[in-house]
């Protein structure tokens, strides 16, 4: 009598792959899932407070009408641009170096800047407006999944010959061999400085303009 071979295929649901973008996490030595989810919140709630994700910061920064953002972000890259170094220096933290491909850069910083101005939204501000039922952004975050898509069906046929040859990888303190944390210092200080010099301007909607008095309400004066 024959051996009878029954072949089962393994399937992938929901939740293995939830499982294994855990686990992946935790092998990458990025922390414990319950420290990520901590920051995710942290993050989320500064994001709310300062109100970044909206439209009109965004879209005001693009046509320099709001400086909200270049403000935050000069002052975040100041501050943990020192510390980051000095965690890593303590082995606290680790590089994750992307290569400089600059055409790629160029043409990619091109792409994100005019969705960005369009969408009103960034990748970091975006889920968050998804979690508030802001309908415009889901429907922008399901153009960049299928966008990301053709970049990775595409990739080796057209956008990688696109994007240029890479320049290797490298970070600032490198190119000054034996001044690192004085060169750390320096451009932490200097893009702090630059954050705070930034002029205050602001751009508000409605739903901004109601919660304000009325002597403080700008279209009033």
């Amino acid at each position: 009598m024959a051996n009878v071979v029954f072949i089962t295929e393994e399937t992938n649901t929901l939740g293995d792959r939830i499982f294994q973008i855990l686990e992946s996490v935790i092998s990458q030595e990025h922390g414990s899932v319950a420290l990520v989810f901590l920051i995710g919140v942290m993050f989320g709630g500064i994001i709310q407070y300062t109100r970044v994700d909206k439209f009109e910061k965004i879209a005001g920064f693009s046509m320099l009408k709001d400086t909200i953002i270049p403000k935050m972000l000069f002052l975040t890259v100041g501050l943990t641009s020192i510390g980051l170094y000095f965690m890593i220096d303590a082995g606290g933290a680790h590089y994750h170096v992307k290569p400089i491909i600059l055409q790629g850069l160029i043409i990619g910083g091109i792409l994100f800047g005019i969705s960005m101005a369009i969408l009103g939204k960034c990748p970091g501000t975006g889920p968050i407006s998804i979690a508030e039922g802001r309908m415009d952004v889901l429907v922008g975050a399901i153009g960049g999944l299928f966008g990301g898509l053709v970049f990775t069906l595409y990739y080796e046929d057209f956008f990688q010959p696109l994007m240029g040859e890479s320049l290797g990888k490298s970070i600032l303190p490198d190119l000054f061999p034996g001044n690192e944390e004085l060169t750390v210092l320096i451009f932490g200080v200097v893009v702090t400085l630059v954050a705070i010099l930034i002029p205050k301007l602001e751009l508000f909607d409605e739903a901004d303009l109601s919660q304000l008095p009325e002597d403080k309400r700008p279209d009033k004066n």
